[in-house]
């Protein structure tokens, strides 16, 4: 049993804390929701917290796993934050999909009080934060990794270690670039072929058998034609994980050309009012504007 630590509890972080509880560690809690974390302590067991602060007195390492940048630096560096109530020694392992710069500014301000630190975001949504089949993408110091590597298998099945630090950052925006991308390829084909009176599950099983399969689209599409929209991962989530993209491809010189749109269709998403719904329901935009809707 490890003395552990978790801030942010919500669609992914509650889940990935719960098991790392079920796995029988002594795990601290917090989260800026007012109860949530007695919520889960009362449920699952663990110790609530008032301050990221006092999570970090009670642990070896804190998991953290909020929405953005500012959240992150804010609750690890900030006034009574990770940085303030932990030691020489401690591990603070950011989950979150955050801006290179930032995991970067982080690991070298954490560096500079002995506490080590790990850039660890993690995909598979929902479902994988529940069934502790998350995949992760780390970078910072290997030797770091190898200390923390048997808590993330308690979370996740696939670890990857990218390299230094903001490396797996780095990582996973690529692979959220590729998802995002798809899914408005897709929305688009399935859009076209419904409206020229195409069965949309028939599509689905042509794309299915071609070189146009996806893992991606054989699992969503089934959502969108039984109209359901309930969340896994939000349009707004991706929609900032997008401007992380643009902003790394600004740095390095790198020019997005699809990913610049795609941005954009996810933000007419969230201007007509699909934010907080899953990413799916960005077909939406091209269904309203076309008067079809794609269902089974």
């Amino acid at each position: 049993m490890a003395k552990l630590g978790f801030i942010g509890l919500g669609l992914m972080g509650g889940p990935m804390a719960r098991n790392l509880l079920k796995a029988g560690h002594d795990v601290a809690l917090w989260t800026n929701t007012k109860g949530k974390a007695e919520q889960v302590a009362a449920e699952a067991g663990g110790k609530a917290c008032a301050t990221p602060a006092e999570v970090a007195q009670h642990a070896e390492c804190v998991f953290l796993c909020v929405g953005d940048s500012t959240m992150s630096e804010r609750v690890i560096l900030g006034p009574a934050g990770v940085r303030e109530g932990g030691r020489k020694g401690l591990i603070v392992v950011d989950a979150s999909t955050v801006s290179p710069a930032s995991s970067r500014h982080t690991h070298e301000e954490l560096g500079k009080s002995g506490i080590d630190f790990l850039g660890a975001p993690c995909t598979g949504s929902t479902p994988g934060a529940v069934n502790a089949t998350l995949t992760f993408m780390i970078g910072g110091e290997e030797r770091v990794f190898e200390k923390v590597r048997p808590w993330l298998e308690v979370m996740g099945k696939k670890l990857y270690f990218c390299g230094g630090p903001a490396m797996g950052i780095h990582a996973k925006l690529t692979q959220n670039l590729v998802l995002s991308n798809l899914l408005q390829a897709f929305n688009e084909g399935i859009v076209l072929s419904t409206k020229a009176g195409v069965d949309p599950k028939l599509m689905l099983d042509i794309l299915s058998n071609s070189a146009a399969k996806s893992g991606l689209i054989d699992y969503k599409a089934p959502f969108i034609f039984r109209r359901d929209f309930e969340t896994n991962f939000s349009v707004k989530w991706m929609h900032k994980d997008m401007g992380l993209m643009l902003e790394s491809a600004q740095e390095l010189s790198v020019p997005l050309f699809m990913t610049s749109l795609s941005r954009q269709l996810f933000q007419a998403a969230i201007t007509r009012g699909h934010g907080e719904e899953d990413i799916c329901s960005t077909i939406k935009v091209l269904e309203e504007m076309t008067g079809v809707e794609v269902k089974g």
